[in-house]
């Protein structure tokens, strides 16, 4: 399906580590949400007050659901918009994607390849035996895949 069909990986995707992760197991591309939020400033610790009022607690990321984020970012409503600052917002998103970015070109210069898209299986790998075992790649340090090459 090689071509035929586009992989975008979504879920979990915080850092460039985990771009280079995904891109290395053979997406085409990978999708940010809860990152992106977090780099605009919701679920901010300042917020703690008004995210214990519904109930919550920055982190939690629940008050999505009902439209009513103290951030003003995830809401309909007109008075709690007013609070997100677009431009504050904007260059918090635009420093979070510029490091992401720099730290995924950075692993797969350090795997000796010119661009992250050059990133293979075989450039993984993990930092222990439970992860080498259910990853399928080797233990940082050996070339031994736990329960492949016993």
């Amino acid at each position: 399906m090689h071509r035929k069909v586009q992989l975008v990986v979504s879920g979990g995707v915080r850092s460039g580590a985990d771009v280079a992760k995904a891109l290395a197991l053979g997406a085409d591309a990978v999708s940010i949400g809860v990152a992106a939020l977090i780099a605009l400033g919701d679920n901010a610790p300042e917020l703690a007050d008004e995210y214990a009022q519904l109930g919550s607690a920055p982190g939690f990321y629940d008050d999505w659901h009902e439209g009513r984020d103290p951030a003003g970012i995830s809401t309909q409503d007109d008075e709690l918009a007013a609070r997100f600052d677009p431009e504050l917002g904007g260059r918090r998103l635009a420093n979070f994607l510029r490091t992401m970015t720099l730290e995924a070109q950075t692993l797969a210069r350090a795997c000796g390849k010119s661009h992250v898209h050059n990133l293979e299986p075989e450039d993984l790998v993990a930092l222990t035996i439970e992860a080498a075992a259910m990853a399928r790649v080797p233990l940082a340090g050996t070339s031994w895949v736990p329960g492949l090459s016993d």
